[in-house]
C-alpha cells in the first residue's frame, strides 16, 4: 500500500484537515472521500483523524492509497519500461498496440501489459494513464499508480513527437486550425470552424525523397490532432491512410512520441524520459537515406 506523507507548514497551521490536504497538498475531493473510508487512510502523527479536525504546524499527516480494486487482465504483452517508481511507470508502447481494451482488442493492450508488470511485482494496481497514443503511434505512456500521482500531472507532461510527412517543409511552423469528430465516423476527425482549437508546433529535421522528417510539439491534445493538422495543410504523415497518406514507405502513421518531461508530483524533481525509434522508424529513415541524431 502506498503511503504519503506531508508535513503540515507554518501558514496551514489552525486549518482543518480536510482543508490541508485540498488547498495544500492537491487531493482532489474524490480522492478525499475514500481516503475517510479507508481504515486509517489519514492520519495525524500516526493517530487516526477525521477532515474536520485540525492541524498544527510540524504535524505529520499520513495518507494510505485506497486498494484498486479492477485492474485490467494481465497478458503477457512485451513492453519496455523507461522509469519506474512508487507512483509513476513509463512504458514504451509499440505500434499496432491499443492502450485500452475494447471489443476488438481484448488481452493485446497496454493496459493488460501494464497489469502483467503489476503482477510481476506482486501489485494490484489500476491503469491510469496520464497520457494516450493512438493504436498506430509508438512510443512513451505515462502512467500513474495511484490516484494522487494521476490528477498530480493531468496537463502537466511536456511531449515531443518525432514524425515523418509527405511533402517537403522547410524551418519551423504552427499549424492553429478547430477539430472536430467527421459526421458519421466513431473515430476520424476533420478540420471544422465549430470545433475544438487545436495548436501544433513542428521544426524540420530533414528532407529527402519528397518526406519531411519533423520535431513536433503541441499546446493541446486533441484526438489524431497531429495528423489531421498535417493532412489538412497538404502534407499527410506517411502511413497514415485515414488522413490521406501513402504506405509505400511505412504501413502506419510515421509519428512516435519520443520525450516526455515533467515535474514529478510527489518528489517535485524533474524527469525527463527518452524512447529510441522502433524498427519501423528506424528502417523508414534508411530509405530515406536520414541520419538521425
Amino acid at each position: 500500500m502506498r503511503k504519503l506523507v506531508f508535513i503540515v507548514p507554518g501558514y496551514c497551521d489552525g486549518k482543518n484537515v480536510g482543508y490541508f490536504l485540498r488547498k495544500c497538498c492537491g487531493i482532489s475531493y474524490r480522492l478525499l472521500c475514500r481516503l475517510k473510508r479507508e481504515p486509517l487512510g489519514i492520519t495525524v502523527n500516526e493517530e487516526h483523524a477525521r477532515t474536520v479536525d485540525l492541524v498544527r504546524a510540524g504535524d505529520v499527516v499520513e495518507l494510505r492509497m485506497p486498494a484498486d480494486e479492477r485492474p485490467a487482465q494481465a497478458a503477457g504483452m512485451p513492453v519496455d519500461v523507461l522509469y519506474e517508481d512508487e507512483d509513476l511507470i513509463l512504458l514504451d508502447k509499440p505500434p499496432a498496440m491499443p492502450v485500452h481494451p475494447s471489443r476488438r482488442h481484448v488481452g493485446d493492450t497496454l493496459a493488460n501489459a501494464f497489469a502483467s508488470l503489476m503482477e510481476e511485482r506482486g501489485l494490484c494496481l489500476a491503469f491510469r494513464p496520464v497520457n494516450r497514443l493512438d493504436k498506430d503511434t509508438s512510443g512513451i505512456v505515462v502512467a500513474a499508480k495511484n490516484p494522487f500521482a494521476a490528477a498530480g500531472l493531468a496537463g502537466k507532461i511536456g511531449k515531443t513527437y518525432l514524425a515523418v510527412c509527405e511533402g517537403e517543409l522547410e524551418g519551423r511552423g504552427t499549424i492553429e486550425l478547430p477539430i472536430a469528430l467527421k459526421p458519421g465516423h466513431g473515430i476520424m476527425r476533420e478540420i471544422r470552424e465549430d470545433g475544438d482549437m487545436a495548436v501544433t508546433h513542428y521544426a524540420v529535421l530533414g528532407r529527402a525523397m519528397g518526406h519531411s522528417v519533423l520535431k513536433v510539439w503541441i499546446e493541446t491534445g486533441r484526438t489524431h490532432q497531429i495528423r489531421v493538422h498535417f493532412s489538412a495543410i497538404g502534407h499527410p504523415l506517411a502511413g497514415d491512410e485515414m488522413y490521406g497518406g501513402s504506405t509505400a514507405m511505412i504501413d502506419r502513421q510515421a509519428l512516435h512520441c519520443e520525450y516526455v518531461a515533467f515535474t514529478h508530483p510527489v518528489t517535485k524533481e524533474r524527469v525527463e524520459v527518452k524512447s529510441g525509434l522502433p524498427k519501423d522508424i528506424r528502417e523508414l529513415f534508411t530509405k530515406l537515406s536520414f541520419v538521425y541524431k
